[in-house]
C-alpha cells in the first residue's frame, strides 16, 4: 500500500484545500492511505475519520509546533499542545499510545536538527518530503538508517498538484490505521516519490521566509 502521510488541510491556516478535495485527489491517483496533518489542529483528520468511505484508509495525525520545530503525530486522536519541548512533546504523543516523527529535518523555518532528533526518542524521521530538495531528504534517510528508525514519506501538499509526490510504501497486508501504525513501529517501511527541485525550491523557499519573517519569525 502507497500512502501520502504529509497533508494539509484548510485547517493549517497556510492552505485553502479542502478536506473533501483532498480525498477524492489521493482517490483518483490510487493512494491507498493519508495522513491529514494539520498544524496544530486536528480537524482535518477529524473530518476525514468522519467521510463515509472505505479508501483510502485514513491514518490521523497533526503536525505539532515544538519550541524547536515540528513533530509530526500519528495514530492518536486528541491535540498535544504546542510550544512544548520536542522531548516533552514525543512524550505526550507516546503517552496517548501514538507514533512521534520527525519531519523535513533540519529545514530553517520549522525543522529540528540533527541533535534534538538524536534525542528526542522519535520512532520515524520524514526520510521523503516532496517540498524538500533531494539532499535534504537524502541527508534525512541517512540519518534515519543510522539511528536504525523508520522512515516514512510525504508530499507535504498545500495543493492538489502537489499531492502523491512523495510516498511512504507499507506492506501490502496493512489495510487499516492500526495496521499502518504497527508497520512502522516495525520499521517496515519504504518510501517512494520525487524530491523538490532547486528552481522551484528557491521561490518556495522565499515564500515561506517572508511568511515566517511577517509572524516575527514564529513557526506555525
Amino acid at each position: 500500500m502507497k500512502a501520502d502521510l504529509h497533508l494539509h488541510s484548510e485547517y493549517s491556516g497556510d492552505c485553502s484545500l479542502s478536506v473533501r478535495d483532498i480525498v477524492r485527489r489521493c482517490s483518483s491517483l490510487n493512494i491507498g492511505a493519508i495522513a491529514i496533518v494539520d498544524h496544530n489542529s486536528f480537524m482535518g483528520s477529524t473530518e476525514a475519520l468522519a467521510l463515509d468511505i472505505e479508501s483510502p484508509v485514513v491514518l490521523a495525525g497533526i503536525e505539532i509546533t515544538t519550541d524547536s520545530g515540528h513533530v509530526l503525530a500519528y495514530h492518536i486522536t486528541e491535540a498535544v499542545e504546542k510550544g512544548l519541548s520536542v522531548e516533552e512533546t514525543v512524550d505526550r504523543i507516546h503517552g496517548l499510545g501514538g507514533i512521534a516523527a520527525a519531519p523535513h529535518p533540519k529545514r530553517t523555518w520549522s525543522g529540528l536538527d540533527r541533535k534534538e532528533i538524536i534525542t528526542g526518542r522519535f520512532d520515524a524521521i520524514e526520510a521523503l518530503n516532496g517540498r524538500s530538495l533531494k539532499g535534504s531528504n537524502r541527508n534525512a534517510e541517512k540519518l534515519a538508517r543510522s539511528l536504525g528508525l523508520s522512515v516514512i514519506g510525504g508530499s507535504d501538499a498545500h495543493s492538489l498538484k502537489r499531492i502523491g509526490k512523495a510516498l511512504t510504501v507499507f506492506p501490502d497486508h496493512c489495510q487499516s490505521a492500526e495496521d499502518l501504525a504497527k508497520a512502522i513501529l516495525r520499521r517496515q517501511t519504504t518510501v517512494e516519490g520525487s524530491s523538490r527541485s532547486v528552481p522551484s525550491s528557491i521561490g518556495y523557499s522565499i515564500k515561506c521566509i517572508s511568511e515566517w519573517a511577517e509572524r516575527g519569525f514564529k513557526r506555525l
